[in-house]
């Protein structure tokens, strides 16, 4: 058999998560190159030993399940649903911020009756054939109604569009990803209120062998962590200067510790000002999360700040992320093959 030595990384080949992949990548300051969009290869110019291919979403996680790639980023919707049991697929981030979605249970709007499980149970009590329920994502579809104790139940395994299934009568009822919710409306269907069976959003994961037997994957591995939770953790802040006049930076410190907001994340950062304005002058520095921008602002301007200058946040690194630790100890545990405990 042979034995690869490049480093691959699946992308999803279209749709939102494509874009979302992409634009996450570049933000984070791996963005991939791709020379013609033809093409199903591609290259990160800061990883250089990575080759990223470009794949259908369910296949990604097929991919790294079998180890024919070494990482992926696709919906936690079909990791889930195709991640195998022998616990080979390793998710090292699961919330990369895009692709949100529900994977939800739904029935025909003209089922009034029917509004929750237990209003399903019901109607099925009363009739002579199985629930009949078609989707893409089987495995979690029949753990889920399992776990609910309904097992009078038919799976079809369908692809493409599901919304037409009740309607032209080849299932009843189906599981499907919703987002707005609109489609489901404009073909007359609709989700159970406890009928929500995982909620997705997209997800890097990993093949857990090649994390453990090849140093140069545990190593992109930590790359790939690194810049990619610096950037979400500072997507949602902002960089605050602002001039104080004070004493001391220690006087002008506790002005700011005694507000709710303009503490920072740690603390203020305070320097002198060398400025001919008389009095002394010192320039502070806060990080702030963007919903707490407007509150911000005005604890400074109680405080006596002025020349207030907001800029963005590209990074904020920690000494070392909790998504890296925890996917070290990951590895140190031991999965049998026989564990039927999916990722």
């Amino acid at each position: 058999m042979h034995t690869r030595t490049d480093i691959r990384l699946a992308l999803p080949s279209k749709g939102r998560l494509a874009r979302g992949s992409l634009e996450l990548l570049e933000a984070a300051g791996l963005g991939v190159h791709k020379p013609n969009p033809r093409q199903y290869m591609a290259e990160i110019p800061n990883l250089p030993n990575v080759t990223v291919l470009f794949q259908r979403a369910g296949d990604i996680v097929v991919g790294v399940r079998d180890g024919s790639v070494d990482f992926g980023i696709t919906g936690w919707d079909v990791i889930a649903e195709r991640c195998g049991e022998n616990r080979a697929v390793l998710p090292l981030h699961k919330a990369l911020g895009f692709g949100h979605c529900t994977l939800n249970l739904i029935v025909p709007d003209h089922w009034e009756e029917v509004r929750t499980l237990d209003g399903l149970a019901r109607r099925q009590a009363q009739q002579p054939d199985p629930l009949r329920v078609a989707t893409k994502f089987p495995n979690l579809t029949a753990r889920f109604l399992r776990s609910r104790g309904l097992t009078r139940v038919r799976l079809i395994k369908a692809e493409g569009a599901l919304e037409i299934a009740p309607t032209i009568g080849y299932a009843d009822a189906i599981v499907d990803l919703v987002s707005s919710g609109v489609t489901l409306r404009e073909n007359g269907l609709r989700a159970l209120q406890d009928g929500q069976i995982l909620r997705s959003q997209a997800a890097l994961i990993a093949n857990r062998h090649a994390l453990r037997t090849r140093p140069e994957v545990l190593d992109v591995a930590r790359q790939l962590l690194e810049f990619i939770v610096a950037h979400l953790r500072a997507a949602g802040n902002l960089n605050l200067f602002a001039n104080i006049r004070g004493p001391s930076p220690e006087a002008i410190a506790r002005r700011m510790l005694s507000q709710n907001v303009i503490a920072g994340l740690q603390g203020p950062t305070i320097a002198p000002v060398i400025s001919p304005q008389q009095g002394d002058w010192f320039a502070a520095n806060i990080v702030v999360r963007k919903d707490q921008l407007a509150q911000a602002i005005a604890e400074l301007r109680a405080i006596g700040g002025s020349g207030v200058v907001v800029t963005p946040v590209t990074y904020i690194f920690e000494e070392e992320p909790a998504e890296y630790r925890a996917m070290l100890a990951a590895l140190e545990q031991e999965h049998p093959l026989s564990e039927k405990t999916p990722c």
